[in-house]
């Protein structure tokens, strides 16, 4: 009897509450309110006033919350509403400064698009252009016109394609390739990459048949032929480019996987992944687009947005007659490139062009190869302007070590510098999350309890802004 005297006096609280909270149409009233109608659909006002309502109803019914009379009254949720309202119509994509130290941040939208990729971008998007249409001869052309001769000069392939993004360009491959058939894979590289792109599931949607070959540590060009069956249509090559198998390995030369396709009717598809097209001493290990078509590959394919410090593109060079079967493939369209990325990345191919100003104008590249010197002083510059905000802020500049990011380069290491930042009387973790939450967000790694800035992912036109938002940050 004791519970339901409990239980009546809690349902009884909570209907005073219930009967305390203010109606739609009082909050509506409310001066702040009202104004948002003067710029804003009523629905959507109204919606918001319903939601802020409905949440504070869920708390008294559901968790017990017993608010004040106060909390319950028009004038008290009136700045919720607005801050709802104000929330839902302000986009979402917010401008981040990295201090992680990861060049290529899959998270933080990967690769920085140079300045001249940048403007392209704003005027295809902000006006009408060429995109398929031929100024020359006043009728429809292809976007692939755009990228095509630049990608074929700087690959020296015969052909190429280009889609949205390198996991559209494998399977794509495979499926105008392979489709009811098999398709020949070294054990050690059915790989997967960042949000669940699985090799054998792209074979699956392919239409093709996985065959794995050899051990995940040592496969011949034996296991290849004893694999051979007359439903093969390919060999695929995935190259590992975020992970390494190392120590007792062993894998056939690409030249001999492309004798043993072409003399059997079939092709060689090559899966390069990061496209790194660069000349730097990072990419000494990384697999050559141009030497892998001139070792037989049919297919070449590579990301945009990776090394090769572009859009997000999914890129596919090799033989006339392999593009050209990609290109008539019903899937070529649904999977086709946005105007928006051929804009910058015809701009980014052209750079390559010039070796020196790609290492120069390209962000990815520039942060990669900047030398370390250049980077001490950078944290350097970032620790004076820290610690001249006094105060309790403490900045020590601390040896680190950056990434590549983007699931390549797995065991490279760059030798970098970044700022350890304390602030006394304020959490490394709470001092993360609150310059995370600034506009803009700054994203830094919390490593031995500091806050560390990364100066080789920060430009030096980002440094008084950084000093600005821990500022902010700090005073709360």
């Amino acid at each position: 009897m004791k519970d339901d005297g409990k239980r009546r006096g809690a349902d009884g609280e909570a209907g005073a509450s219930l009967r305390g909270l203010a109606a739609v149409d009082e909050v509506l009233r409310e001066p702040g309110v009202a104004m948002l109608l003067d710029s804003y659909p009523r629905e959507l006002v109204v919606d918001a006033v319903r939601a802020v309502l409905d949440r504070l109803r869920r708390e008294i019914l559901e968790q017990g919350r017993r608010p004040d009379a106060d909390e319950l009254s028009a004038a008290r949720l009136a700045p919720w509403v607005e801050a709802l309202v104000r929330r839902a119509t302000t986009p979402s994509l917010r401008r981040v400064l990295n201090a992680t130290g990861v060049v290529v941040h899959t998270n933080l939208g990967r690769a920085v698009l140079p300045g001249e990729a940048v403007a392209a971008v704003v005027a295809a998007a902000s006006g009408c252009t060429d995109l398929e249409y031929s100024l020359a001869r006043g009728d429809r052309a292809s976007r692939q016109d755009h990228v095509h001769d630049v990608l074929c000069t700087l690959t020296g392939a015969e052909d190429a394609l280009v889609v949205n993004n390198n996991a559209a360009a494998v399977l794509l491959a495979l499926a105008a390739t392979s489709r009811g058939g098999e398709v020949l894979v070294a054990r050690g590289q059915l790989v997967e990459i960042g949000d669940s792109f699985r090799i054998p599931d792209i074979l699956r949607e392919s239409g093709a048949d996985l065959v794995e070959v050899g051990t995940t540590n040592r496969t011949y060009l034996r296991d290849f032929e004893k694999a051979w069956t007359e439903r093969s249509r390919a060999v695929l090559r995935v190259h590992t480019s975020n992970y390494r198998i190392v120590g007792f390995t062993s894998e056939p030369p690409l030249a001999e996987l492309a004798e043993l396709a072409h003399g059997r009717g079939a092709v060689l598809i090559d899966d390069l992944g990061s496209g790194a097209l660069a000349d730097l001493e990072l990419f000494a290990d990384e697999p050559s687009v141009r030497e892998s078509l001139a070792a037989g590959a049919d297919v070449v394919t590579f990301s945009g947005d990776k090394m090769l410090g572009g859009p997000q593109a999914g890129i596919a060079v090799g033989r006339a007659a392999t593009i050209a079967s990609l290109r008539r493939h019903p899937l070529a369209r649904a999977l086709r490139i946005d105007k928006l990325d051929v804009a910058a990345l015809d701009v980014v191919l052209r750079l390559y062009l010039d070796p020196r100003a790609a290492l120069e104008r390209i962000p990815t590249l520039a942060a990669l190869a900047a030398p370390l010197d250049e980077v001490r002083l950078r944290a350097a510059a970032l620790a004076e302007l820290l610690t001249a905000l006094g105060g309790t802020i403490g900045a020590e500049v601390v040896p680190s070590v950056a990434r590549a990011g983007a699931g390549a380069l797995p065991v490279a290491e760059l030798p970098s510098a970044a700022v350890a930042v304390t602030v006394a009387g304020l959490g490394a973790d709470e001092l993360a999350a609150r310059l995370r939450r600034g506009e803009p967000a700054v994203v830094g790694r919390v490593q031995d309890e500091r806050l560390r800035l990364d100066a080789r992912t920060l430009g030096d036109d980002d440094l008084g802004e950084v000093a600005a938002a821990l500022r902010r940050a700090v005073e709360g």
